[in-house]
């Protein structure tokens, strides 16, 4: 979901300088902040080519930029000089062709891991897999109902895939968040297009909504309580104190 800058036909004053800061989307609804300190001219959607957390670059698109990206980040609290890592540059052909190459293995790559974790008899599922724009690391996400060790696995898929390995833990509804798809509105997915923090949904709020406590009809993809009884739940608050 892309948001309208707003800001950008109004007139500035003449020493102006754009904020330094730029949000940047990837995949599975994921948006990081970077710096742009060369102060390259960007616009929404634009592919580019981003620092790595641990080296290496990434590849993402352009969400928000300009005083856009200040309110963003006050209404995320983070301060701007928690932001560390740069902007590097347009994503060139090459960095494109690599990206793609990189995002083409990722179907193939977690049914392979999917097999290597059946073999160790891990209690796990193996639910995506996000390669690197660099092609040099893929980060692994999967559920699991408790800890898991799953060192031995890290290190049959480093031999096999030959890459840097991370593997991250999501809860229910982040796995249908990264996964996407299509709610009972007919709309996509709030959690893959826009939603980033799940608050707590209880059955309380569609008590209070007057809703049948049906859960299989309250219950999204994730199998939770739809993070939408939430939405209009003060108003119904509200209108129960008049």
């Amino acid at each position: 979901m892309e948001v309208y800058d707003w800001l950008s036909n109004l007139d500035t004053p003449t020493n102006y300088k754009p904020f330094p800061v730029i949000e940047v989307k990837f995949k599975g609804a994921r948006k990081e902040f970077f710096l742009n300190v060369d102060n390259i001219y960007l616009e929404i959607g634009e592919l580019i080519a981003v620092e790595g957390p641990t080296g290496g670059y990434d590849i993402g698109h352009v969400s928000l930029t300009g005083e856009l990206v200040r309110i963003q980040m006050k209404r995320r609290k983070t301060p701007i000089d928690q932001v560390t890592r740069k902007v590097y540059r347009k994503a060139s052909e090459a960095d494109v062709e690599k990206w793609k190459l990189a995002k083409g293995l990722e179907w193939e790559t977690m049914h392979k891991a999917r097999t290597l974790a059946l073999d160790l008899r891990l209690s796990m599922k193996i639910s995506d897999v996000d390669y690197q724009g660099d092609k040099t690391k893929a980060t692994f996400f999967y559920t699991a109902e408790g800890r898991v060790d799953f060192r031995e696995l890290i290190k049959k898929m480093a031999e096999t895939f030959r890459i840097r390995i991370e593997m991250r833990q999501i809860g229910m509804r982040q796995e249908a968040g990264r996964l996407g798809g299509i709610g009972s509105c007919g709309r996509e997915l709030c959690c893959s297009t826009w939603l980033t923090n799940f608050k707590t949904v209880s059955t309380a709020a569609a008590r209070y909504q007057n809703l049948s406590l049906n859960t299989l009809k309250l219950a999204g993809q994730c199998g939770k309580l739809k993070c939408c009884l939430n939405y209009e739940l003060d108003t119904y608050l509200d209108a129960l104190k008049d």
